[in-house]
């Protein structure tokens, strides 16, 4: 073996190794260590082509099953999600394919009569974000911010990439598209600064990739009331460890999954858990955490 198998490892540069428990300190509004966020997404899927979750074995298109059950999230359990999120007073992350504006344009503007903050989150995700070129990925940044703004009255601060499919670029065209933050990455509990080409600012807010119903239910096989139990689990963890230091914790949802009754069931249950320890919790929405970590002195 040549000692060139022994060099270092292709990397990034976009942030350098940080230990977590060698970090600035700091808290959230109202002295909270643990801020909460629900990242709540509503998507659109072309019918008869393209990718989407699936409950059953992948059929040949049109996918009908498959297309027909991630609609319901759009028809039905969104809306009754909406009703649980309004019970318990919880602001919202909304990451929206803009193809719901044709679609069912209702249900975004539900969403900002709740004043609930709107994050970029592709056309459709039906497609990955990561194969397109250069310009094309451009293209998108900038076509769901102008559309948002047009017909939502803001542009979003924020982006998920469909099935968190980013290129080599995907950092650096988001901020030079204006975007101040993106939850592609998973790798930690706190906000980190990225580097991007342009030197624009931008963002790394934690979303989970295990606080999420579709690699749970979908790539697991976990029971809706387990994904729950997971909720409480990782609040219960996180708001002890936050005792010492400040931490983020998101939750990922879609409609089609958490808004099936013997769900939303249980998902009441975990979130009224939650709401139960407001006093000690900043419930938040990923634009106000970034809006928070910039005025910090101690993360410039």
């Amino acid at each position: 073996m040549s000692a060139q198998n022994f060099s270092p490892l292709a990397m990034h540069d976009r942030f350098p190794y940080s230990a977590i428990t060698q970090r600035p300190n700091y808290r959230w509004p109202n002295g909270a260590g643990l801020a909460v966020y629900i990242g709540f997404n509503i998507e659109h899927f072309a019918f008869g082509e393209g990718l989407g979750a699936k409950l059953g074995p992948a059929c040949p298109e049109p996918d009908v099953l498959n297309y027909a059950w991630r609609e319901y999230g759009n028809r039905v359990g969104a809306w009754r999600c909406l009703e649980l999120f309004d019970a318990l007073e919880l602001p919202l992350g909304v990451l929206a394919n803009t193809a719901l504006y044709d679609h069912c344009p209702e249900l975004i503007a539900a969403f900002v009569a709740r004043g609930d903050e709107l994050i970029g989150h592709g056309h459709t995700n039906a497609r990955q974000q990561g194969t397109f070129p250069e310009n094309e990925e451009r293209l998108l940044l900038e076509h769901c911010r102008e559309r948002m703004q047009s017909e939502s009255g803001s542009a979003p601060a924020g982006w998920l990439s469909p099935w968190i499919s980013e290129s080599l670029l995907t950092p650096d065209l988001l901020a030079e598209a204006g975007y101040r933050y993106t939850l592609n990455w998973c790798h930690d509990d706190q906000p980190i600064r990225m580097k991007t080409r342009s030197g624009k600012s931008l963002w790394s807010l934690p979303y989970p990739q295990e606080v999420n119903d579709i690699p749970m239910i979908i790539a697991r096989q976990m029971d809706g009331k387990d994904f729950a139990q997971l909720i409480v689990d990782n609040f219960d963890e996180m708001l002890e460890q936050s005792r010492h230091q400040p931490l983020v914790m998101g939750i990922a949802l879609h409609p089609y999954l958490m808004g099936q009754p013997y769900r939303l069931r249980h998902l009441r249950k975990a979130l009224t858990h939650l709401t139960s320890a407001r006093d000690q919790v900043w419930f938040a929405t990923p634009g106000a955490i970034c809006d928070y970590v910039d005025t910090l002195e101690v993360l410039k």
